[in-house]
């Protein structure tokens, strides 16, 4: 198993957050954790990448374990985070903010090709390198935050809410992007407001309900759950 979590406790001060969860992520897989505002997703994945500290529990990856690690070491391991809310260096370029995701690389010639490589996958952003991230629309500035993840090279990554605050047309261009970065080797770990889209892409679903996993399975059946339908696909 490539990234594994058992018995996931996490705390805001007496709040529990995460109440024993235990999860698996197969390599090259896509696995989304759905449910209401609160329910303890983004919590995960900030506990995964280290950016918040387990009160107890274990995160296992490359069967090893990763929970007492900093958040750049468990990046240079091959785990990347794309944050809700995209954190883009603002005042910065769009080459700047990529230079940023790249800073674990050693050589320039390993920059200039992921950087070949990803523009590829994002053109819409190609002519907008010297633009400051502020200048950009919704939509560039999510490119801007994957692709930023993506130049470290991850073998895992963690998309928190890549659909959010974006246009109907601009979500199904970001579900074509994660379809095609999983198809490139990555595994990808989703949590999205877009419960439809989410569950189509996935192969492994989890169902969180406040800190607890309520559900979990394979994703096409998850979607055709009655309760899941009634509670998260509008109908």
């Amino acid at each position: 198993m490539l990234l594994e979590i058992k018995d996931l406790w996490v705390h805001y001060g007496r709040a529990e957050a995460l109440k024993g969860i235990s999860m698996e992520v197969e390599e090259g897989s896509i696995v989304t954790l759905i449910g209401a505002n609160g329910a303890g997703k983004t919590t995960a994945l900030r506990t995964i990448s280290g950016l918040k500290r387990r009160t107890s529990g274990e995160i296992w990856y490359q069967g090893k374990r990763i929970d007492t690690l900093p958040p750049q070491e468990i990046m240079r391991r091959g785990i990347s985070h794309v944050p809700e809310g995209r954190q883009l260096f603002y005042s910065l370029t769009v080459m700047q903010n990529l230079e940023m995701g790249a800073y674990i690389l050693k050589k320039r010639s390993d920059f200039e090709k992921n950087l070949a490589s990803l523009l590829e996958h994002f053109p819409a952003i190609k002519d907008r390198m010297k633009y400051k991230a502020l200048d950009l629309s919704g939509g560039e500035q999510q490119m801007v935050a994957v692709a930023r993840a993506l130049m470290s090279n991850p073998k895992v990554l963690l998309m928190d809410e890549p659909s959010l605050g974006l246009s109907p047309i601009m979500v199904n261009e970001v579900g074509k992007i994660i379809t095609e970065i999983n198809q490139t080797g990555v595994t990808i770990v989703l949590v999205e407001q877009n419960a439809r889209m989410a569950l189509r892409l996935a192969n492994t679903a989890y169902v969180l309900e406040v800190g607890g996993i309520a559900m979990k399975g394979d994703a096409k059946i998850i979607a055709n759950d009655k309760g899941v339908i009634k509670a998260y696909l509008g109908g």
